[in-house]
């Protein structure tokens, strides 16, 4: 099975988003660059950048999120975002009315639910699990064999953090990758087990 991984920009002081939900500046570092990460050619990063998230991306079998994202995205209009085959969302209702039951998304009760039917899916890709209240969960649940991070130089002050609610001291490794690119440190930390 592939590896699971939470992932996600972050601000310097632990944020994915504002409090209503923005991302504002995280993702500048995506557009601030000279070479095409994806075909649109709308994001454009550094090459150190392209070098280390590209095969990232392209080993990505599913991504977790949870019903909270998948709102705020209206499901991607059933479309997995950057080309992932499937995405599992975690949440306790049903999938929206009229929602397309050929789409390559899967709903589920519970992190360690989402997190099998994540793993069945991707085979021996990596499972993507977003950063927040859900990969927070994933983490605690003792599920988690890496941390990414791309960590933006931005203080946001509060809003929706990393790590979620996790209350509880969990160990990593030192970092196996710290990178500079153009407006982002990619770092890179395999889970204590």
């Amino acid at each position: 099975m592939g590896k699971v991984v939470m992932y996600s920009s972050v601000s310097v002081d632990g944020f994915i988003a504002d409090d209503d939900d923005r991302p504002g500046p995280l993702f500048d570092w995506l557009s601030g660059g000279d070479v095409a990460l994806d075909d649109s050619g709308a994001l454009r990063v550094s090459q150190a950048s392209y070098d280390y998230v590209r095969p990232y991306w392209d080993g990505i079998g599913v991504t977790i999120v949870g019903r909270h994202v998948f709102d705020l995205t209206d499901g991607w209009d059933g479309k997995p975002p950057s080309g992932v085959g499937h995405v599992v969302v975690v949440t306790h209702r049903p999938a929206p009315d009229g929602w397309d039951p050929a789409a390559p998304f899967h709903f589920a009760g519970g992190v360690e639910a989402a997190v099998a039917a994540a793993q069945e899916l991707a085979g021996d890709r990596i499972v993507e699990v977003a950063a927040g209240d859900v990969g927070g969960q994933v983490l605690a649940a003792g599920l988690i064999d890496e941390v990414r991070m791309d960590v933006v130089p931005v203080v946001l002050g509060s809003g929706k953090r990393y790590f979620g609610a996790v209350n509880a001291q969990h160990l990593l490794e030192d970092p196996d990758v710290v990178l500079r690119g153009r407006r982002v440190l990619h770092l890179r930390y395999p889970v204590r087990r």
